[in-house]
């Protein structure tokens, strides 16, 4: 739990505040940008909510923030609520899960909702409101991790649902090398004729993207949009493997077609299909002068 005598000094007095533990994740500020802002380096609160929506909004991030960095003067008579609004649905039974991991560095993780067995996307911690309303909501067939950073607490869901994990051979450590199935090679994988896993070496070696439908684009820390920037970016101050192999990378997915960038850090993007391939070839343009 947030501590009240670590509370920021920048943010506004109110119910809502950060602590100083906060590790600049940046999931508070895009699950609540109506309540917290960046300041030197670390989130604080900016705006105290003042309706019923800002409020909710503020919970979820307080739920979410991997460091239990985000705290209430008052103890929260309506958590519950929050609770039971993950996962939150994006579009077309995608849903976003909350519940960041520490472990990863906060990564997001997703949850696809489908008649031939939902799949979660990268780990969330193994929190038990989360984990309930996953069992309502069909529980897991698959757990996909698009990379070695990004696992959390897959051990745990696994035992808990009987899902099998999916990770590239080149991202297994002692951590993962139960998993179930391990990918290789360079070759796009097709685990159901509505799920692509596609390849994409260079933020670390065995990194891979998965496309639903030909509309959403699950990448991990492969890409995602800047909204400094006002574009879409790939992050080479954390490139772990090779940048040369991952403007490779983006070249050739930028040949795919798809609507949504929901990534594992970064924020999520959505645009039409001709928008977003404009978009991609601009990545890969900005990416080669980089």
């Amino acid at each position: 739990m947030a501590s009240l005598p670590q509370r920021r000094t920048q943010n506004i007095s109110g119910d809502f505040y950060v602590d100083s533990t906060c590790i600049d994740c940046d999931t508070c500020r895009w699950v609540a940008p109506e309540v917290f802002y960046d300041i030197e380096d670390q989130s604080a609160v900016y705006h105290q909510p003042t309706n019923q929506l800002e409020r909710l909004h503020a919970l979820q991030a307080l739920l979410a923030c991997p460091t239990a960095s985000i705290g209430t003067v008052e103890k929260p008579t309506d958590v519950k609520a929050a609770q039971q609004s993950f996962p939150v649905p994006i579009a077309d039974e995608v849903y976003y899960c909350g519940y960041h991991s520490e472990k990863s560095y906060g990564a997001a993780s997703y949850l696809i909702r489908r008649p031939q067995g939902n799949v979660l996307v990268d780990s969330p911690r193994f929190a038990p409101p989360l984990v309930k309303r996953l069992e309502e909501m069909g529980g897991l067939r698959y757990l996909y991790l698009t990379h070695r950073d990004d696992v959390a607490d897959h051990q745990q869901f696994h035992y808990h649902f009987g899902c099998e994990r999916i990770l590239h051979i080149d991202e297994i450590t002692s951590n993962t090398r139960g998993v179930e199935r391990q990918l290789s090679g360079l070759e796009p994988t097709q685990l159901g004729p509505d799920l692509l896993i596609i390849p994409v070496p260079g933020h670390t070696k065995g990194h891979t993207v998965l496309l639903y439908k030909q509309l959403f684009l699950f990448t991990g820390d492969h890409l995602a949009w800047s909204s400094q920037l006002n574009q879409l970016i790939a992050f080479r101050n954390v490139c772990w493997y090779s940048w040369a192999e991952l403007v490779k990378s983006m070249r050739r997915l930028s040949d795919y077609s798809f609507e949504w960038v929901l990534p594992g850090h970064g924020r999520r993007h959505h645009t039409d299909r001709a928008t977003m391939h404009q978009q991609m070839q601009q990545c890969v343009a900005w990416m080669q002068a980089t």
